[in-house]
């Protein structure tokens, strides 16, 4: 490093070898095992000689489908990292009793959980939610691809890399010790004075533009490109609640974005926005941080809403009971989630009139979440149900999704929540929304349309095998916290002092060894099904017989998905399309015109990236240099992007006819 103070400071600047956690035998041994497997997966990437094709194929891909892919990936691979925090926080609780101080010193705990809830929401859950709506809803509206194809590549790269930099912190500095809303005055300057909020406020500023520029991206894309004759109202429902998503994010990110970006200011200028001095206020941030964050699990659940929907049609060979009112509790869901978001804190001396408005909304909204509970009963009413996967998974969120509904609208009563809110209780119930609503949403979804982006099913055992430890070792492991929640035992907490609490903790991390189980299964499912494609592959393309349009189109589909636009009669599209309207157009093919892949969102996002490492350890020379060469990038991209490639004749003549033989062979 160079001698001089001032220049050593400018270049590097808080960084330094301190930085590196050589003192923490846990997070020592993760990165040398991380080093390993990076050294052993760029060898096998070069021994394959498959960078070409990654980077043509894929890293350039503006291509919606392999977005979609790739954001699914980033989600599981994001799992195995929120995981990891969520089992050692439960073996830390099952032996940290009395005079065991257990292995996990306090402020490292205190990381792990911060990094656990900011992981599983916006690098899990999120990304899984976004790949599928980006994949699916294209094709369910007979698009070509999404509105804005490049700005889908730059949305998926900045999510991509604001889950890097949390990476990062795992070996680079640490990560905040806040809780994963970082309310001040603890994530102040005062109290937080190392690089672990930085870490929070830039990964998440970074994936918020992603995130945000995807909804904007996706509306425009439902409101604008849907099929001829394809009306809101004959929209399936996995799109609606797509839009419905996208609207609250576009209505919600901003305000994450400024809230994020005032306590960066108060923390590297010295404002006072979110201090008790010079007017300042910390309850103006629990109120933004919330007027965000409610709308934030919509934006998660409604979804996955919409996949069961699908899910249920096609499984009970029965049209979706009740479309309109699903549209409808959609929308009212959708307006109702920017109503309720003080019931996160209620113990916070809002007052009785206040807390009164905001429970009462909080229990309204449970009225359409209910509605869709019954529609999707009265659907499997006298259908004829098959129990493959996907509706093995639906059934398992109706009845875990309910228990966590009730005790949600059991929260909604601000006395109860004067005495549940700091406890377990809660813990238990977010869960069991979140993992029995979303993620067993998201897995439905990907069994269900994994045959429609590789052209073979998943294999039927190892997913039933994923699924049960997945259900069974959710019930051990968050039930017992409802009953720990009740006896008063408070979350955050790593070390306890009463030993007839043990047994319970105990079984919560058995549960959490079955999940462990769980994912591994998912993970031997993915490779045995590469394994045994050929015998789970599908030759009708429509392996489900499912009923919405993006099944009338080979798997996989063509990159241009449709070399016809498809006209819609009907909400149940592509069963309607098999038993009348379709008919192969004899003659009219012409070159399709479609966008080139691009090297230049990844290269802007991975500016940004830098941009932000730079920020949180003060390096403000690369922070600049970071900053505007992404600037030049983002010119340079606007003047030189070349937008079109042209697809042959009769590269179009076979696809059409491929699919012409696809209905024949449902027919």
């Amino acid at each position: 490093m160079p001698d001089h103070p001032d220049l050593t400071r400018l270049i590097f600047g808080r960084l330094s070898w301190d930085a590196i956690p050589f003192h923490e035998p846990i997070l020592l041994a993760t990165f040398i095992a991380v080093v390993l497997g990076g050294v052993a997966l760029l060898g096998a990437i070069t021994y394959f000689k498959v960078w070409g094709t990654l980077w043509r194929d894929w890293i350039t891909s503006i291509d919606h489908k392999k977005i979609g892919i790739m954001y699914i990936i980033l989600g599981l691979v994001m799992l195995l990292r929120g995981f990891a925090d969520a089992i050692m926080m439960r073996a830390q609780q099952a032996v940290a009793f009395g005079g065991e101080a257990g292995f996990l010193p306090p402020h490292h705990y205190d990381q792990i959980f911060t990094a656990h809830g900011v992981i599983m929401i916006f690098f899990v859950a999120m990304p899984l939610v976004t790949g599928l709506m980006n994949y699916v809803v294209p094709l369910q509206i007979g698009a070509r691809d999404v509105a804005f194809p490049f700005l889908n590549n730059f949305s998926f790269w900045m999510t991509t890399f604001g889950a890097g930099l949390v990476m990062a912190s795992l070996f680079v500095g640490e990560f905040a010790r806040t809780g994963w809303l970082a309310y001040p005055p603890l994530s102040g300057i005062e109290f937080s004075p190392d690089v672990g909020v930085d870490y929070y406020i830039w990964s998440l500023q970074i994936a918020g533009v992603g995130t945000l520029l995807s909804g904007v991206n996706l509306i425009a894309t439902i409101v604008k490109m849907r099929a001829p004759g394809m009306t809101l109202m004959k929209m399936p429902v996995f799109t609606w609640t797509a839009l419905a998503t996208n609207i609250l994010i576009v209505a919600a990110f901003p305000v994450l974005t400024a809230v994020l970006a005032l306590l960066s200011l108060d923390r590297y200028v010295g404002t006072n926005f979110f201090t008790n001095d010079l007017g300042g206020n910390a309850m103006m941030y629990v109120n933004l941080i919330w007027i965000w964050g409610h709308p934030e699990v919509y934006i998660l659940i409604l979804p996955a809403f919409g996949i069961f929907s699908e899910v249920v049609a096609t499984f009970c060979g029965k049209r979706l009971f009740g479309y309109a009112s699903m549209v409808y509790a959609t929308l009212v869901i959708t307006i109702l989630s920017y109503l309720v978001w003080l019931h996160h804190f209620f113990t916070m001396g809002s007052g009785a009139s206040v807390n009164s408005f905001f429970g009462i909304t909080t229990m309204i909204i449970s009225i359409p979440t209910g509605a869709k509970i019954f529609n999707w009963l009265f659907t499997m009413y006298k259908g004829r149900i098959r129990f493959e996967l996907p509706m093995m998974w639906t059934i398992a969120f109706m009845i875990t999704f309910v228990i966590g509904g009730m005790t949600g609208v059991l929260l909604a009563v601000p006395p109860a929540d004067f005495v549940l809110h700091n406890s377990l209780f809660l813990i238990a119930h977010f869960h069991n929304v979140i993992i029995g609503g979303v993620l067993f949403g998201m897995l439905a979804g990907i069994t269900y349309w994994f045959p429609k982006a590789f052209g073979y099913k998943l294999d039927p055992f190892w997913g039933k095998c994923s699924f049960w430890f997945w259900v069974i070792g959710f019930y051990f492991a968050f039930m017992p916290l409802y009953v720990l929640g009740l006896m008063g035992v408070t979350r955050r907490v790593s070390h306890f002092e009463d030993p007839s609490l043990q047994i319970w903790f105990q079984i919560a991390a058995f549960g959490a060894v079955l999940i462990a189980l769980g994912i591994a299964s998912l993970i031997i499912q993915f490779v045995v099904s590469y394994i045994r494609r050929d015998q789970l592959r599908d030759n009708t393309g429509d392996p489900w017989d499912g009923r919405t349009l993006e099944w009338s189109t080979s798997s996989p589909p063509p990159a241009y998905n449709f070399a016809f636009t498809p006209r819609v009669h009907d909400n149940d599209a592509w069963a309607d399309m098999k038993k009348h309207h379709y008919q192969r157009p004899e003659e009219g093919f012409i070159p399709i015109h479609m966008p080139k892949n691009t090297g230049a969102g990844f290269i802007i996002a991975a500016l940004a990236a830098v941009c932000g490492f730079a920020l949180i350890w003060q390096m403000w020379l690369l922070a600049g240099i970071g900053f505007f060469a992404m600037l030049a990038a983002i010119i340079t991209h606007t003047f030189n992007y070349k937008r079109d490639y042209h697809v042959p004749v009769d590269e179009v003549v076979r696809t059409e006819g491929a699919r012409t033989r696809l209905l024949a062979a449902h027919v």
